[in-house]
């Protein structure tokens, strides 16, 4: 007979009373949503982070890694997108790993090193990062990458002592046609085969509940009534931050609140850069439904003016503007940039609200 002590037993209890109890944060207190078609989303997102932490953190190993998909259009979290794939592979920052990929029709990718807690909460610096615009290509176009505590000739990244993950990103101008990059992780020292035990399990589901407790204590992120509508000025990303973040884009984030009639036009200019795009997204940092309607657009996909200057339009309806995003139905939401290896800092782009008649 089992052991009915198992500590297995009471860290699956705590994840389960974790998940029960999470909607309080949606539905209650200062960070309650404003509608139910939000509150709705909420408990699908609860769905898609506990997936994440599961792929991440109960199954994932760093002695035998490999690299799990993080988003995709039924797993969003943390600022998705849908031009962009994001891989994770657990890290020991003791050994030494092979990355190989391929790059396919990406127009940008990186390879990020996280460091921070080993126990499932998010982690705090870069450790360090490769994009494919500062590393050598091998004879057959793929990039060969190493990570390693012991410097290592070619494309490289120093595992520091607090290394714990490792994460890609390849974004295409065409995700539904292009083709995506594959990436492969290979520890070079042979582990033997594991061996689960009760501690170890345990320990493994006590690390999922605090990477699903570490979003819960950030989403759902409140709009800031007095910033509505208009977008903040840009901004580097710092190597020192919360959660995977990329150090080679600049980032600006705004919102939108518009009644059935109206449309919010946003005017801007890109610097060149590797890859630019705007996403609407819900308070948990998820896109809306890109698999139906245009819920985001990229640099690839704007139609540009005599200026090489942009106007998107974000509405409830098509207004008829050959770069309108639309809000899914959502009457208030979230705005977020990105420009990839950007020669410059971008201007802060404008905003005006009017009607969608007057688009």
């Amino acid at each position: 007979m089992p052991n009915p002590n198992l500590e297995t037993r009471v860290a699956f209890r705590e994840l389960c009373d974790l998940i029960r109890d999470a909607d309080v944060n949606f539905l209650d207190g200062p960070r309650a949503v404003f509608d139910d078609r939000t509150a709705v989303e909420g408990y699908r997102w609860l769905t898609e982070v506990l997936s994440v932490a599961l792929d991440c953190y109960l199954w994932g190993d760093a002695a035998r890694p490999s690299f799990v998909n993080l988003v995709g259009p039924t797993r969003k979290f943390g600022g998705d997108n849908a031009d962009a794939f994001y891989c994770f592979a657990a890290i020991d920052p003791r050994r030494t790993y092979r990355v190989r990929v391929q790059r396919g029709d990406a127009v940008y990718l990186s390879l990020t090193v996280y460091g921070g807690p080993t126990d499932g909460r998010w982690s705090n610096r870069v450790v360090g990062i490769l994009n494919d615009r500062t590393m050598q290509p091998s004879a057959d176009g793929a990039f060969d990458i190493v990570l390693s505590p012991a410097e290592h000739p070619g494309n490289w990244i120093r595992l520091e002592p607090d290394a714990v993950c490792a994460v890609t990103r390849d974004y295409l101008v065409d995700p539904v046609r292009g083709r995506q990059a594959t990436w492969h992780i290979d520890a070079v020292e042979a582990a033997p085969p594991p061996r689960l035990d009760d501690t170890e399990m345990a320990l493994r589901l006590r690390t999922v509940a605090n990477f699903v407790r570490d979003l819960l204590n950030i989403c759902p992120i409140p709009l800031d009534e007095s910033r509505l509508n208009l977008i903040e000025e840009p901004f580097q990303q710092p190597p020192i931050s919360y959660g995977w973040v990329a150090v080679d884009a600049a980032y600006a984030m705004g919102s939108f609140h518009l009644e059935d009639d109206e449309a919010l036009v946003i005017r801007g200019t890109s610097p060149d850069c590797a890859f630019w795009n705007m996403c609407l997204w819900n308070p948990y940092l998820q896109t809306y439904d890109y698999r139906y309607e245009r819920t985001t657009i990229n640099g690839g996909q704007v139609r540009y003016g005599a200026d090489g200057s942009w106007t998107i339009v974000v509405a409830h309806r098509d207004p008829g503007h050959p770069n309108w995003v639309s809000t899914a139905g959502h009457r208030r939401g979230r705005i977020w940039f990105r420009w990839f290896c950007a020669a410059a800092t971008p201007p802060r782009p404008s905003t005006q609200v009017t009607r969608i008649t007057a688009v």
